[in-house]
């Protein structure tokens, strides 16, 4: 009998413990809400204009710094592309690459001034409240601005061992298939985070088509 009785307080124990693990490896997949000023700056900094009306935001953070890039990002990229002239500290690219190994969730805790959707795939969630908030158009009622407008996509943010600096990505995504991706770099001056550097990972652009050239005279008699 108290073999028995050992065995359930034992078993009791166990499953307090691989309970508490799972709890710790789900809050610790969470982006903490002192990320979120990172982003905030990176909006309203680079992508925000006077005729921004709603920012879509792909709700899952990207692992990779290029389109055709199928896997999360690696030292040997970042080595290879030598971002910022290679002047990255090695204990920040190496924390960036560990907090990106999978996807996270964003959440609603942005707060750059004006409405945002979160999308992911082609489906656009549909706004909240405490999210997105109508915008008006000259004459007319209250109305949501149309999220086909530049969508944006992020990656965790990375901190250094001494968290004096932090590193993450960023990507626009447009319409007609254009857009750019970028690492942004920011130190810390005191207690306030600044936008230190800026380095592009990637673009894409329409190519234009070139003009057709009028044909030259044939050299030979008719």
């Amino acid at each position: 009998m108290m073999t028995r009785l050992v065995l359930f307080v034992m078993a009791l124990l166990c499953a307090d413990v691989l309970l508490g693990l799972s709890g710790a490896v789900t809050e610790s997949d969470r982006i903490p809400a002192e990320d979120y000023p990172f982003y905030d700056q990176v909006v309203t900094s680079t992508f925000l204009t006077s005729a921004t009306q709603l920012v879509v935001i792909e709700r899952l953070t990207r692992l990779r710094l290029s389109p055709d890039q199928g896997e999360p990002t690696t030292i040997g990229a970042f080595q290879e592309q030598e971002y910022f002239e290679g002047e990255l500290p090695s204990d920040l690219i190496r924390a960036f690459i560990s907090v990106n190994r999978a996807p996270s969730r964003l959440e609603g805790r942005f707060h750059f001034g004006i409405g945002y959707r979160f999308a992911t795939g082609d489906q656009i969630e549909e706004p909240e409240v405490s999210l997105a908030r109508p915008v008006t158009v000259a004459h007319a009622i209250p109305v949501q601005a149309s999220p086909l407008l530049e969508r944006l996509a992020f990656s965790r943010v990375a901190r250094n061992v001494r968290n004096d600096q932090a590193l993450q990505y960023v990507e626009v995504l447009r319409p007609d298939g254009t857009g750019a991706g970028f690492l942004v770099w920011f130190r810390r001056q005191g207690q306030t985070w600044r936008l230190f550097d800026t380095a592009v990972a990637w673009t894409i652009q329409v190519e234009e088509e070139q003009e057709q050239e009028p044909e030259g005279e044939s050299n030979l008699a008719p």
